[in-house]
């Protein structure tokens, strides 16, 4: 039997405030079931907290307007379910109410709330929390509720993995997956509690453009056919314009335009422009790779090449690219170049001074003589969440300084990474936790700016940006190379990105470089040139 589609979740003039700084203003939205609504705009823009709004998180009630879920309750077992009226419910069978829950008007402690709430399910921005050391099937079935037992948790556990691309992965323990796996192997755990309401804050922004496609049409396949609604968030318009049914368009918290997607992408588009940068004269070979191999040994796959056999050189002053697939090798062969990782066979040599220093030999005359001139931005940075960011950036310059010499620092290396001027002394004494996870990743590059390293490793440093964002931490890795000599080596899906800054990349595939050359060819070569303003 079709059904009409009835309203899932009505959004009424939520505004909200934090520390008298309006975050939200006057949002409203209505999501019927089979729906998706697509949020975009600049970082801080106020996504983040609508979707934490959304969740019910205790610290982001709304200071005016509603939250109102219609749900169908069951007045035998209470079991939730989609709001369509005399369905009898799917779980035992008996007769169903459709109530509208104001979930704000509530207390914490209501049965009721409590039951919405453990229907909603949050894929967070830049997450990658699993259980290292269990499977990858094995923590999707963790997530799978109590009462599904037998074949059922197991098919629903891959059918889940179906939808984020990741039966390849089965078996992998979770600590040796990549930055992009671990997230979407978080999100078949979040789809596979069956939820009545999904969030999800940048759920592609880290996953190459192939891949993303793949989880883009999972995800609308998902909505559609289990008439659930869907809240997310993306500085991509490509995934807006992919995905959402309708989109607001947010900046500091005001709702700039609201509709039809792909006009709110062009609009949101209108002032970016992505300039080649011009490739300075490059130095000599700084960083050599001969054949660099990391295979390790694991109980459930055996021996597991995650790079096997890979050589090149990165020279002095150069923005050298690692690209390719989720899963490639990528990062592990950048940790390898960092001496987090060392190679179990072939070489990987940082040149310092006149000396070689071979980075899989540890200790003070290995690699211990390069790491002091590498910097290093993870894909799961961290700050220390009880330090300001004054605090987060002073205490990694490495050395004793006057505290106005130190600021003066932070000032400049905040102005680098895109902060605008006027909001720099408030940034400087703010905590992480109330700055966006935008905000918080440039943060996290400053850090590695501030100790002005020779080699600067960047894994994903743009992959949850805004593209004005973008744009300005590009001129601040141009910036850095022209003025301080620096090299750096970028890990990235952001092709944008990786043309209009790098000099050169390396395309990886299986734990193999299979190409390596000019971005534009190398892209192009393997599909995944971005996708042309209008298409």
């Amino acid at each position: 039997m079709v059904r009409e589609s009835v309203d899932l979740l009505v959004i009424e003039n939520v505004s909200k405030s934090f520390d008298g700084r309006c975050v939200l203003k006057n949002v409203s939205a209505k999501l019927s079931t089979g729906k998706i609504l697509g949020l975009i705009g600049k970082s801080a823009a106020g996504k983040s907290v609508l979707i934490h709004m959304i969740r019910g998180s205790e610290e982001y009630a709304p200071d005016e307007g509603r939250v109102i879920y219609n749900v169908n309750r069951c007045c035998k077992c209470g079991d939730l379910d989609l709001p369509f009226k005399g369905v009898p419910c799917g779980k035992c069978g008996g007769e169903t109410e459709t109530l509208s829950v104001d979930f704000w008007s509530l207390k914490e402690s209501d049965p009721l709330r409590q039951a919405v709430k453990a229907h909603v399910a949050i894929m967070l921005q830049r997450t990658f929390a699993l259980f290292g050391d269990r499977s990858v099937i094995e923590n999707v079935m963790e997530a799978i509720p109590d009462d599904v037992h037998g074949d059922a948790r197991i098919n629903r556990a891959i059918d889940m993995l179906k939808l984020v691309n990741m039966t390849h992965r089965t078996t992998h323990i979770a600590r040796d997956l990549s930055g992009g796996e671990k997230q979407r192997t978080v999100m078949a755990r979040q789809l596979a509690k069956e939820p009545l309401f999904f969030l999800a804050d940048e759920p592609t922004g880290t996953l190459d453009p192939t891949t993303a496609e793949t989880v883009h049409q999972g995800l609308i396949d998902y909505v559609r056919d289990n008439g659930i609604c869907m809240v997310f968030a993306s500085h991509w318009p490509e995934a807006i314009t992919r995905m959402a049914d309708e989109a607001i368009l947010l900046d500091a918290g005001d709702v700039l335009m609201q509709g039809e997607p792909k006009a709110i992408a062009d609009e949101f588009m209108k002032d970016y422009h992505f300039e080649k940068s011009q490739v300075s004269n490059l130095g000599e070979p700084l960083i050599v790779l001969d054949d660099a191999k990391k295979h390790y040994f694991s109980v459930v796959r055996g021996v597991v090449k995650a790079v096997d056999g890979v050589s090149f050189d990165i020279k002095e002053r150069e923005v050298f690219a690692l690209v390719g697939y989720s899963g490639a090798g990528k990062t592990t062969t950048s940790r390898m170049i960092a001496g987090m990782s060392p190679a179990t066979g072939g070489s990987v040599k940082i040149k310092i001074g006149d000396d070689w220093v071979d980075m899989s030999e540890s200790g003070f005359s290995g690699k211990g003589r390069a790491t002091p001139y590498i910097g290093f931005l993870h894909q799961e940075y961290t700050l220390y969440p009880f330090d300001t960011v004054l605090q987060n950036l002073s205490t990694c310059i490495g050395m004793k300084m006057p505290a106005e010499l130190a600021k003066v620092k932070a000032i400049q290396v905040l102005l680098s990474v895109g902060f605008p001027k006027q909001d720099i002394e408030k940034i400087l004494y703010s905590y992480p936790d109330s700055l966006s996870v935008g905000e918080c990743q440039r943060i996290a590059f400053a850090q590695v700016l501030i100790k002005e390293p020779r080699i600067i490793i960047l894994d994903e440093p743009t992959g949850t940006m805004d593209p004005i964002t973008k744009t300005i931490i590009a001129k601040s890795v141009v910036n850095a190379r022209e003025t301080l000599g620096e090299t750096f080596v970028v890990v990235s899906h952001d092709m944008d990105f990786v043309m209009n800054c790098c000099d050169r990349a390396a395309f990886m595939k299986g734990g193999k470089v299979v190409s390596i050359g000019d971005p534009e060819v190398v892209l192009e070569e393997f599909g995944m040139e971005p996708v042309p303003e209008g298409e």
